[in-house]
């Protein structure tokens, strides 16, 4: 399956969920919100939220503003 996170290409073998993405390319979540396809998904979700081949990942570091 390929997945593409922050406009890198990475392959894997079997599906996973946003967190074992995570965990899997070590990256470095505090402060960051996550997009799979353009829709935000909550940190609450990252552990239940199953990939599909083809998602596009954007990791992005959260900014106050007002």
């Amino acid at each position: 399956m390929n997945i593409l996170v922050n406009d890198e290409s990475h392959q894997f073998s079997q599906p996973l969920t946003l967190l074992a993405l995570l965990d899997e390319l070590a990256l470095n979540t505090a402060g960051s919100a996550l997009a799979v396809n353009q829709v935000i998904i909550p940190r609450d979700n990252w552990p239940a939220h199953w990939l599909a081949d083809g998602d596009e990942i954007l990791l992005f570091q959260a900014i106050a503003g007002g």
